[in-house]
């Protein structure tokens, strides 16, 4: 199955993140954690059958540093 090319992506606020590794817990299928606990997010649109828990973890991120952005918003710098 492809994987779409647009739609909503994950971004993380690397200065406000402190790696508590909810996210990696709460969506291990597309955020894995690096050496120190911080989270590496997949550069893929998340798929639809998955909105729910990327939701999830955002609304977990304890220091609000994980963000679901629209796909016109995340190739915006």
């Amino acid at each position: 199955m492809r994987e779409p090319r647009s739609g909503p992506r994950l971004r993380v606020d690397p200065v406000a993140c402190e790696a508590h590794g909810v996210c990696v817990e709460a969506l291990p299928e597309m955020i894995e954690g690096d050496p120190w606990g911080y989270p590496v997010l997949s550069q893929h649109p998340v798929p639809e059958r998955l909105l729910g828990h990327a939701r999830r973890a955002v609304d977990l991120c304890p220091t609000l540093a994980l963000k679901l952005v629209a796909a016109d918003h995340a190739t915006r710098r």
